[in-house]
C-alpha cells in the first residue's frame, strides 16, 4: 500500500461542527468529514481490496465506502491532517494478514494427568456409595 497514492483518492468535505469554539461554531465549518470510495481506488490491489472489504465490513456503507469523520479540534485544517492519520491507521491495520494458526499436539504428560485425575475422581465417587451387604455373606 502506498500512502502517496492514496492520498489523492480521498474526499473531503467540511461540514459545521458542535463543540468548543464558542460563537465561532456557528460560523465556521470545522469539522472535516473523509470519505473514501474502496471499490473505485485505482491504489489498491485485488487482494488488497478484498481484504479492507471483509474486514472494514462493519465500517463501509452499501456502497463500499468508508467515511470518517473528526471535529476535534477548532482548526479545519487540524481536523483534516487527524482524520488523514486516522484513516491511514485503519487502513494499515485492516491490510495486516493475520498468521495461519499452527495445531500443536497435546504433550502424553498432560493426557496421563488428566486421566489420572479422572481415576482419583472416580475412585473417591466410588467410596461414596453404600457398601453392597450381599458380597458379604458368611455362610458362602
Amino acid at each position: 500500500m502506498e500512502t502517496a497514492a492514496l492520498i489523492p483518492e480521498l474526499q473531503f468535505k467540511a461540514v459545521r461542527s458542535s463543540g468548543p469554539g464558542g460563537q465561532n461554531v456557528n460560523k465556521v465549518s470545522s469539522k472535516v468529514i473523509l470519505t473514501f470510495d474502496v471499490s473505485a481506488s485505482k491504489a489498491l490491489s485485488d487482494e488488497e481490496r478484498a481484504l479492507i472489504e471483509t474486514k472494514l465490513a462493519p465500517r463501509l456503507t452499501s456502497d463500499n465506502v468508508l467515511m470518517l469523520a473528526c471535529n476535534e479540534d477548532r482548526s479545519q485544517l487540524r481536523n483534516k491532517q487527524i482524520v488523514t492519520q486516522r484513516f491511514l491507521d485503519i487502513i494499515a491495520n485492516a491490510l495486516i494478514v493475520p498468521k495461519k494458526r499452527k495445531k500443536t499436539k497435546v504433550p502424553k504428560a498432560v493426557i496421563e494427568k488428566r486421566i489420572a485425575h479422572k481415576k482419583s475422581i472416580s475412585a473417591l465417587k466410588q467410596f461414596r456409595k453404600k457398601p453392597n451387604l450381599n458380597n458379604l455373606r458368611k455362610d458362602e
